[in-house]
């Protein structure tokens, strides 16, 4: 219903095979380049207000460019990048070049492709903030081309380490600080092969290719990377032609990959690497957490242990949301999570099929609908049995009385479509309001007046503004005597610091609703008590941090507080009665064994960072900083 900016995407590619291979079995020099595209635009799911792709040619001479990096902003960026490469790819002709000229001279087509869809974490955009990121230098083995699916808890500490080296930072963000920490071990091992042929007598060109034949990826990954604190994969490649993927130890945010004799790519999601290059799920692997997949220059590919593996803190939100639902696992996760929440629709619905409509909202929900509807169908099966068997032993089993039991279906049907984008010029509280319920166009004539329930499922209830200022006065146009809203996901409590736009603690309509019921019980002290908890802590080691905010829920219960949710986003005006439901932390478990990673309902990060930050994320809050992160 109100979709969350969430994290970004990577892809990259690294062609094991010469140019000429590519042509002549694929019949184009632009098999890399295309597989890229495709790798893309089958992840732009995950990140659609900016984008940006890269190339390295290895067989570039001297005099002539060997990075190329294309950026654009919006959602049509991939498209935008993909026609600016294009133009100047035609302006060349390719096809008139033999593979070697094309393989040194033609832009944009070289043996490592790098994309990045971006979705801004911290509120910051612009071009400058959109990957891939670039640190030139006239020594191949020296430039290095970066981009990443992350955000980083400990920007401060990281950003001063490198300050303590002498560096001087252009931009203060996260991705620029790793740059040049990535920058100053590359810069070591640089000089250390330096040296070392130095003193083996090489020197000149001789020096400069043993240095990028033997370049080490391990050392300048295991000195940085134990400084990072947070969620994420980071994509990097050399001027010279090395390559890796490193994802956090606790494999917080996803990476996979697939490796051959003619290619190696890694990418976000599982399904988008096997569309793309039409192989099957089992030679797809999951990037064990805290290692890297690198690839040298020679073309040898390994998957190195650089952090140790930790805790499995796998991304819940990614399975119930971010990812595309055509992952096989993912596929059955999110109908076993429509499954669980069976048993308190029956109850929300008080036990009446026949007089109940469901429905789901927005289109990505239909998989957890479907799971839903597989449950309601198994305990619609089971009374019809029950009431079988009753009448088959009182002897009062007619046909007619057969034919009314089996009759007996659940009405599903669709219930809203949606027509238009609500445009952001229009910014007046009532007339937006107005504006937004009619977002989307409902289906009339499906619910009985006053006496059907209508049940619509969504992924998850977040914010709640959309629900209010939409959906529910949408709904209440059918006449319904109930609204029951389903959200598949637990309630969202805790902000994201790995890499999703949650961050401020006022967005979420369960901390709304405690912070309500606190002080509707005249426990407004709780209020003030963590706000001191949280100033005590500020300054405190990472040992002794602790999650204060969980202190606001603990006097009331799961249904206590989804029931102010319910009450706090039901307009004044509505006529039916709204409830709403919320799937629970163990049967999201249950669903989703695989990626226990809670932390948006349970509060449990799995970093010091997290903690630290979601109790600055309350002190912004208690101090009236709303906007602040």
């Amino acid at each position: 219903m109100e979709p969350l900016k969430h994290e970004c995407g990577v892809a990259m590619i690294r062609l094991l095979k010469p140019l000429e291979y590519y042509k002549q079995k694929y019949g184009t020099y632009l098999y890399g380049l295309n597989k890229l595209y495709l790798l893309m635009e089958k992840q732009h799911n995950r990140g659609q207000e900016a984008a940006g792709a890269g190339v390295i040619k290895m067989n570039s001479p001297a005099g002539h460019e060997y990075v190329f990096r294309e950026r654009a902003l919006g959602s049509g960026a991939i498209q935008e990048i993909f026609s600016t490469i294009n133009r100047q790819l035609d302006q060349v002709h390719i096809n008139d070049h033999s593979a070697d000229w094309v393989d040194a001279y033609a832009p944009f087509v070289g043996e490592i492709y790098m994309g990045h869809l971006r979705y801004s974490t911290t509120g910051r955009s612009g071009i400058s903030y959109v990957h891939p990121f670039l640190r030139r230098n006239n020594w191949c083995s020296r430039s290095l081309m970066l981009c990443g699916n992350f955000n980083m808890t400990n920007v401060d500490s990281i950003f001063q380490s490198v300050v303590d080296k002498g560096q001087h930072p252009r931009i203060y963000s996260d991705t620029v600080i790793i740059l040049e920490q990535l920058g100053y071990a590359l810069d070591k091992e640089n000089n250390r092969l330096y040296h070392q042929f130095t003193e083996q007598g090489l020197d000149g060109i001789e020096r400069a290719v043993a240095i990028e034949d033997n370049i080490d990826l391990r050392p300048v990954l295991a000195s940085t990377a134990p400084g990072w604190d947070g969620g994420y994969v980071i994509c990097g490649a050399l001027g010279s032609g090395d390559m890796w993927a490193l994802r956090d130890p606790h494999g917080i945010r996803p990476a996979f990959y697939y490796a051959d004799d003619e290619i190696v790519v890694v990418a976000s999601e599982r399904p988008v690497i096997q569309t793309v290059l039409n192989v099957p799920r089992r030679d797809v692997h999951e990037l064990a957490p805290g290692s890297a997949i690198i690839v040298t220059k020679k073309g040898d590919v390994a998957v190195e242990d650089i952090l140790g593996e930790g805790k499995n803190e796998r991304c819940s939100f990614e399975r119930i949301y971010f990812s595309r639902g055509s992952d096989a696992e993912i596929y059955q996760e999110r109908k076993a999570l429509g499954r669980n929440l069976v048993d308190k629709i029956l109850k929300g619905v008080d036990y009446d099929l026949n007089h109940s409509v469901f429905s789901f909202i927005p289109n990505t929900a239909e998989v957890a609908f479907i799971g839903m509807i597989e449950g309601l169908e198994k305990y619609l099966d089971r009374a019809k049995a029950d009431r079988i068997y009753e009448l088959s032993q009182n002897d009062a089993l007619s046909r007619d009385a057969l034919f009314d039991i089996m009759r007996t279906k659940l009405r599903i049907e669709k219930v809203a479509i949606k027509d238009i984008k609500l445009r952001t010029f229009i910014a007046e509280g009532e007339s937006r309001n107005d504006l937004a319920a009619h977002v989307y166009d409902v289906t009339y004539g499906i619910v009985e007046n006053d006496k059907d329930t209508l049940v619509v499922i969504d992924d998850s209830i977040v914010r709640g503004t959309t629900l209010r200022q939409s959906i529910i006065r949408m709904l209440d146009r059918l006449h319904p005597k109930k609204i029951v809203i389903v959200s598949s996901s637990p309630q969202v409590r805790y902000p994201d610091y790995y890499g999703i736009d949650m961050s401020r603690m006022g967005e979420f309509c369960a901390f709304r609703a405690a912070v309500e019921l606190l002080k509707e019980s005249g426990r407004e002290d709780v209020l003030n008590k963590v706000y001191e908890n949280c100033i005590s802590l500020e300054n405190a080691p990472d040992s002794e941090l602790v999650n204060c905010v969980k202190a606001i829920y603990e006097p009331f219960s799961e249904e206590k507080i989804s029931k102010k949710i319910a009450q706090m986003l039901t307009p004044d005006d509505t006529h039916a009665e709204v409830e709403i439901i919320y799937q629970t932390i163990e049967g999201l478990h249950e669903a989703v064994p695989g990626c226990p990673g809670d932390w948006y309902f349970s509060g449990d990060y799995p970093t010091s960072g997290g903690i630290r930050l979601v109790n600055k994320a309350y002190i912004n809050y208690y101090e009236g900083n709303v906007d602040k992160r």
